[in-house]
């Protein structure tokens, strides 16, 4: 046994600091995202002054260095003397309703009063009265925002309170994977919330690799990987859409492997063999942090794959197509037994297009006798798997919102 524990504790002949491999590390300076830092500057610093700011809307896909960026930011400001704001970052898949964002906001600054037992008018007077006390100027950063589940309410209530206030601000940040989710939003919500809007591109493979030497630098011991590994990894991430997150993800799992096989180096073959592992765990992330409803139809396509449709599937290969129409009845039928609204059909068609676009699920058109001109749509990854992943999400989470009281009612504003 303490042969065991002293293999565990021995120093890596593979990694220096592990750390910097993680998607999670904010290092010294953010590559390549010198012109979105300093546009998130400009958008914030009215606040900082003790001016009330533009709301803002950042967005991107996975890994393109938003959060990094956001929270790269944050940090500089506390460095900063004087400064006449006050910060709430909230991590919406945690935070996902106007509720529990408010209750946030009240934790962070008025942690007597953040318990349990306020409605939303409650916290919502509470906070107005902490911001004009000094004429305090609040900067919401809503990372994930296309998470929260009532939205509109959040962002109408947020705004409302610049127009109660006699002194002070509230400035909004919202941070999302992509653009498309504001055509669920109110036209009233959608004209406040986009005020600025900035868009992060995904690295391409010059700036990946670059990205991926940084990290080798401080993450690997002195000559442990070899110099073909980083122009492999940024290759293989920008292929899969420039995801930065998906390369150090590739980089660090390619060490673990080397060390599991107890070599001296890292090589192209490690580098390929871990790049298929953390392409299927990216992918598995991804599904499970999905917004509710398309949550839902991956879901409907999982099940129907798993259990089988009621109408014929067109088999490819070890799996199967699905019918676009079939789907559809089915995320009807799973979100209403859920106690979930059902979106429209033409939300459902965007929510389709933006799963194909992520690579969950692979899609063609029929033609013509196929049950007429219809969608036919197959999981990317394995379905018993993704059925599985999204009932623990979804069970877990139904229960943890029966804990919080998020059935109770809450007073409404008038």
């Amino acid at each position: 046994m303490e042969r065991g524990f002293e293999s565990l504790f021995r120093e890596s002949e593979i990694f220096a600091n592990r750390e910097v491999l993680s998607p999670h590390y904010i290092p010294e300076h953010l590559l390549f995202r010198d012109r979105q830092i300093q546009e998130i500057e400009n958008a914030v610093t009215p606040s900082l002054r003790g001016e009330r700011g533009r709301n803002v809307f950042i967005y991107g896909q996975t890994g393109t260095g938003k959060t990094s960026c956001m929270k790269y930011v944050v940090e500089q400001i506390k460095r900063l003397p004087m400064v006449k704001a006050e910060i709430s970052y909230i991590n919406c898949r945690v935070y996902n309703s106007r509720y529990r964002v408010l209750s946030k906001i009240a934790s962070d600054h008025i942690p007597l009063y953040a318990k349990r037992g306020y409605g939303v008018i409650d916290i919502y007077e509470k906070m107005i009265s902490w911001v004009e006390e000094e004429g305090r100027m609040l900067i919401a950063i809503l990372d994930e925002i296309d998470i929260i589940k009532d939205l509109d309410d959040l962002v109408y209530t947020l705004t409302r309170a610049n127009s109660d206030m006699k002194s002070g601000g509230i400035t909004i940040i919202g941070i999302s994977n992509k653009a498309s989710f504001k055509e669920d939003l109110d036209p009233r919500s959608l004209s406040t919330l986009y005020e600025n809007e900035l868009a992060f591109p995904p690295y391409d493979s010059q700036e990946l690799s670059a990205i991926v030497s940084d990290r080798v630098k401080s993450g690997f011991k002195p000559g442990v990987v070899d110099p073909s590994c980083i122009n492999l990894v940024a290759a293989i991430a920008a292929k899969e859409s420039g995801d930065a997150r998906l390369a150090l993800k590739i980089l660090s799992r390619a060490g673990e492997i080397s060390e599991e096989k107890s070599l001296k180096r890292v090589g192209p073959e490690e580098v390929r063999t871990a790049a298929k592992q953390a392409e299927e765990e990216i992918a598995y992330e991804l599904i499970n942090m999905l917004p509710e409803n398309e949550k839902l139809i991956v879901y409907a396509i999982a099940v129907m794959t798993v259990n089988g449709s009621r109408y014929k599937r067109l088999s490819d290969g070890d799996d199967s197509f699905v019918l676009s129409g079939e789907i559809y009845n089915r995320y009807a039928s799973i979100a209403e037994s859920l106690g979930k609204g059902v979106k429209s059909s033409r939300l459902y068609r965007r929510y389709i297009a933006d799963l194909n676009m992520q690579g969950i699920i692979l899609s063609y058109e029929s033609g013509k006798g196929v049950r007429g001109h219809t969608k036919l749509i197959k999981l990317a990854y394995n379905s018993a798997r993704v059925k599985n992943i999204i009932e623990k999400s979804l069970f877990n989470e139904k229960e943890a919102e029966a804990k919080a009281g998020e059935n109770v009612q809450e007073p409404k504003e008038e």
